[in-house]
């Protein structure tokens, strides 16, 4: 497939660009700074400028490929603050829609579980979102956006909900890279909150081999969580952690309030990306 993608410069999108490589495909990757990807060793990549804030001509590029990948949010998290509606959702919707009007036939889009708001338990793709912070917000209205988009424009609509993942390049502040700091430095107590919530976590390389065989699946339409479907808590995660590294290290627990902006307990319903999963290869 010829696939065009944004935000490969960024944690999810620095692997998802070695496993579209390594499965075969033609890329064009959408960037800023193209010397950060000549610079990843990718020198059969095709660099295309772009700047979410600054349309171009990079939509009439698109428009040549077999599908897009729309990884690109910019200022994450930051996940209250207003610029996710009031600028990332009109610029990534002006592009995408320029980049659909220009021919692409197939868009795929990070979205993320925060879509399913103060929600628990078990979440499925038929459940209905209530966002409850800014982020999330901005993010489930540019998916309405590209649905009712589609009524005029046909394409294919591959809505991807993240849940969390972790792995080599991960944001610095995310709970496991500080606990892989503090050990580093030999800390000998680790705070954290008191470690009892629910998640769903991946390894992000596992998160990029999903997307790229979601992309594959040019059949596969609509909303898809891209998750374990297996609960965790974050103290298992953590003590997990720790074990892997032959690690000794005190947890602090309750150091940290639980966060506001999430539900105690919540994972994803991956039977629909196990199944896409299982019949791709």
């Amino acid at each position: 497939m010829k696939i065009a993608l944004t935000g490969a410069t960024g944690f999810i999108g620095r692997h998802l660009l070695a496993e579209l490589v390594k499965r075969g495909h033609e890329i064009s990757v959408l960037v800023r700074n193209p010397a950060k990807v000549e610079e990843s060793h990718w020198p059969s990549i095709r660099t295309i400028h772009f700047d979410l804030d600054a349309p171009n001509n990079a939509a009439t590029e698109v428009g040549k490929h077999d599908a897009l990948i729309h990884l690109a949010w910019p200022r994450l998290p930051n996940y209250k603050e207003l610029f996710h509606f009031e600028e990332n959702l009109p610029a990534s919707y002006r592009f995408l829609k320029a980049s659909i009007e220009a021919g692409v036939p197939q868009v795929l889009v990070a979205g993320t579980c925060f879509e399913y708001g103060m929600q628990d338990g078990c979440l499925g793709e038929n459940l209905a979102a209530r966002p409850a912070n800014s982020y999330s917000l901005a993010k489930d209205t540019l998916r309405k956006f590209l649905e009712r988009l589609r009524e005029k424009q046909p394409f294919t609509l591959q809505w991807i909900r993240l849940f969390y993942m972790y792995g080599p390049g991960q944001n610095s502040n995310s709970l496991l890279a500080q606990l892989d700091r503090a050990i580093d430095n030999g800390d000998a107590i680790f705070n954290m909150s008191g470690g009892e919530q629910l998640r769903d976590y991946l390894p992000v390389e596992q998160v990029a081999s999903g997307l790229a065989r979601v992309a594959e699946h040019s059949k596969c339409d609509g909303i898809t969580n891209v998750c374990s479907g297996v609960p965790i808590s974050v103290r298992k995660l953590v003590e997990q952690q720790i074990q892997s590294r032959n690690a000794r290290i005190e947890l602090n627990f309750g150091y940290y309030p639980y966060p506001s902006h999430e539900p105690m307990a919540f994972w994803g319903d991956a039977r629909k990306f196990q199944a896409i999963i299982s019949s791709t290869s």
